[in-house]
């Protein structure tokens, strides 16, 4: 194998929309692309990103400066060995991500295919959930109207934005029009309940057949969140509260610890598809469900997350998943990445 060079450049992606959660709102985003070489394949190239959620992510580092160098160290000692050293790049799940995205793609002879599936061959679509963000009472109406009208039978609503009585009227709203059989509801707290009051907010849930509720109060109450898991009326699903947790024997305590109904995972998050592959082995030794989501990544990294979804779980994918956020920008890089309805497709 010849020796393997990475070129690193970064970028400012613009949203369409303002993407509002829990902890703010997000206008732009900043991702770093890894471009992947070796002289042992003249002309084929791979493409990785690394992104990081400001106030999410467990390794921004404190300033783009900090972040950089790292990534550049990192990528150095890749191309010295040919081998990622595991160990060495958990704690970077972000870079971690675009690394292996890039060497996939290497390894596919610079295809976007990265893995050969049923997804990647575009025989198979990946359902998809719908998400409408966080927004005032008409503004997530008619995002919901929008999604339902496009075909989508599982929706994801971000609450925590607005009064908790307007967010629980619109999911009425949506319940008096559509049972659970023709929608699924899922909902993302973000971390946004407190542990004084999350179970009354449950049990108000509970009425309109929700499906799961994701990170209802902030991660690192393991204690309490574990009192919530037991007692919820709705199914708990983790997701910010896997952050950070990068080791086997951490993860498998508070899975043991928690006993969520359901963990979600986001590679740029949760240990790139390595670490992802390690939860979702741990969650279901356990009986604890899974799913993955894209974290606003640009179409290099959804693409990548949506091969690693179709492999991970094989042929017909069946819980819908979120990886629908291929639109959210206005200066977003083609991938033939496609939306029908309520699917994804990979056509090139």
């Amino acid at each position: 194998m010849g020796k393997f060079h990475i070129d690193i450049t970064d970028r400012v992606l613009h949203f369409k929309h303002p993407a509002g959660t829990s902890r703010g709102v997000y206008t732009t985003r900043h991702s770093y692309f890894l471009t992947l070489t070796s002289d042992s394949k003249p002309g084929v190239k791979g493409i990785g990103e690394c992104a990081t959620l400001p106030d999410l992510s467990c390794d921004t580092l404190g300033s783009d400066y900090a972040y950089a160098r790292t990534l550049r160290s990192l990528c150095d000692l890749f191309c010295a060995t040919g081998q990622i050293n595991y160990d060495m790049w958990r704690p970077y799940p972000s870079m971690l991500f675009g690394l292996e995205t890039a060497l996939a793609q290497w390894n596919a002879n610079g295809s976007s295919q990265l893995f050969d599936t049923p997804f990647g061959r575009g025989e198979e679509g990946i359902t998809i959930n719908g998400l409408v963000w966080m927004g005032s009472f008409d503004e997530m109406y008619a995002r919901l109207q929008e999604k339902l009208d496009k075909g989508f039978r599982c929706v994801k609503l971000k609450i925590g934005a607005i009064d908790f009585d307007q967010e629980l009227d619109l999911i009425k709203h949506i319940r008096a029009c559509f049972s659970k059989e023709q929608v699924e509801l899922r909902v993302d707290a973000n971390g946004g309940f407190t542990p004084e009051n999350a179970m009354s907010r449950l049990h108000a849930l509970a009425k309109y057949d929700i499906h799961s509720i994701e990170q209802p109060i902030k991660q690192h109450q393991w204690r309490k969140m574990a009192q919530i898991c037991a007692a919820s009326p709705i199914p708990v699903a983790l997701d910010e509260e896997l952050i950070g947790v990068n080791m086997p024997g951490m993860k498998a305590e508070m899975l043991d610890t928690i006993r969520p109904q359901y963990i979600i995972l986001k590679p740029s998050l949760h240990g790139a598809m390595f670490g992802s592959e390690e939860w979702i082995r741990l969650a279901t030794e356990r009986g604890i469900g899974s799913w993955i989501t894209s974290a606003l990544e640009s179409n290099i990294g959804l693409n990548a997350i949506a091969h690693f979804c179709a492999k991970t779980y094989g042929p017909a994918v069946t819980m819908p998943q979120g990886l629908g956020t291929g639109q959210l920008f206005t200066d977003n890089i083609d991938m033939p990445l496609h939306i029908e309805g309520d699917q994804l497709w990979y056509r090139e």
